[in-house]
């Protein structure tokens, strides 16, 4: 794969669509304590000087415009080294934004997990490969920290049969409205195949409970990610399955009974509630925690031909779990400011961050791994 270096500015920033939103102020705040310069973008002025005022003020600007009306005039004004795009749900978006990036010439990064949207980022890899940029899409927990974790154990398997994983955050950690968005809009829903599988899915359903490591069991749904199309056929895997849960019984058991109705044909259209669905559930957050965490169990034979099993847990306390998805975003961009080889093209982040570095850039937060 072609590799770019991106050529030195005389100021090096990166701008954050959606700067100050529940990813978009954790990257932030990770850059500037590197001493990478950002611009806070999004369309509320006062939002965007209010999280401003926070960070380092000659490591800071801010910028107020409509991604969707503005984003072409607007780096050619700010001239940005890189572009993350927070601005979810991607669920049902389109490429405008990545597009306008390759127009400018501009590296551009998001943390989507649509599964459509991630998987075909790949329709932008010639006029990506043309600017001589990268284009990444899914620098988040899937796939960039579930395909992290299998470079790790790949070679300890000579095949891997099943992948079964999941992410079940705390109640109390903060929650995005985006995020809430993106799981209501397939809820009950027929999900597309998953490798593996030849039952029909559904959205949020076919429950189960998860042990994880110092949070006890919790229940897990089926959920909607790239993964499900990308790392079958990246790493010979011959059934993936991926779930989320919440903290408490009564939100998710109350969820999946919600899916049934939709699965059933009643249209309750609820990702138009999702604002007010999510200010509901704050409601409960006295009676969860702040701790929540993802689960990986890799089962298939090793290199001797014989069974073997290997589990990874990664979990976030006191609040810091919402750290974890916004990794791999940071790791990329901070490659690009500092003109490091960088794939170019438009692709998934599959394998494109070590975990090593992964958990590095996690060191100064309430961060465990456990590996069995």
């Amino acid at each position: 794969m072609p590799q770019v270096k991106v050529p030195p500015k005389t100021e090096r920033t990166v701008l954050i669509l959606g700067g100050y939103g529940n990813f978009g102020k954790r990257i932030a705040s990770a850059l500037t304590r590197d001493n990478i310069p950002v611009i806070i973008a999004g369309r509320n002025a006062e939002k965007a000087n209010d999280f401003a005022s926070q960070l380092p003020s000659k490591l800071t600007q801010t910028a107020c415009f409509d991604v969707n009306k503005d984003l072409a005039a607007e780096l050619n004004r700010l001239n940005p080294t890189v572009v993350i795009n927070t601005c979810g749900p991607f669920q049902n978006s389109n490429y405008d934004v990545a597009e306008t990036c390759i127009d400018a010439s501009v590296p551009y990064i998001d943390l989507a997990d649509g599964r459509d949207f991630v998987v075909g980022i790949k329709a932008l890899n010639d006029k990506a490969n043309a600017a001589g940029i990268p284009v990444i899409s899914g620098a988040s927990t899937v796939p960039g920290l579930s395909s992290a974790v299998l470079e790790k154990y790949k070679s300890h398997f000579s095949e891997i049969d099943q992948m079964i994983y999941g992410i079940s955050p705390g109640q109390g950690a903060e929650r995005g409205q985006a995020t809430t968005q993106g799981i209501l809009s397939y809820l009950g829903k027929k999900l597309s195949p998953a490798q593996g599988t030849s039952t029909p899915r559904y959205g949020w359903q076919d429950i189960y409970r998860q042990e994880f490591p110092m949070l006890g069991k919790r229940w897990m749904a089926n959920c909607d990610i790239p993964d499900l199309d990308l790392l079958p056929s990246q790493y010979n895997i011959k059934s993936v399955q991926f779930s989320a849960g919440m903290e408490l019984s009564l939100l998710h058991l109350g969820l999946w009974g919600l899916s049934w109705f939709i699965r059933w044909g009643i249209p309750l259209e609820l990702e138009k509630h999702a604002a007010s669905l999510l200010k509901l559930s704050n409601w409960f957050n006295i009676f969860g925690t702040s701790d929540g965490g993802m689960h990986i169990i890799l089962k298939g034979k090793d290199n001797n031909g014989q069974a073997l099993t290997k589990k990874w847990f990664i979990i976030g306390l006191d609040g810091d779990g919402p750290q974890i998805p916004t990794i791999p975003a940071i790791i990329l961009a901070k490659k690009i400011i500092r003109g490091e080889s960088v794939p170019s093209g438009a692709m998934p982040c599959v394998g494109l961050v070590n975990l090593n570095d992964y958990l590095k850039e996690l060191a100064p937060f309430h961060i465990r791994i456990f590996e069995d």
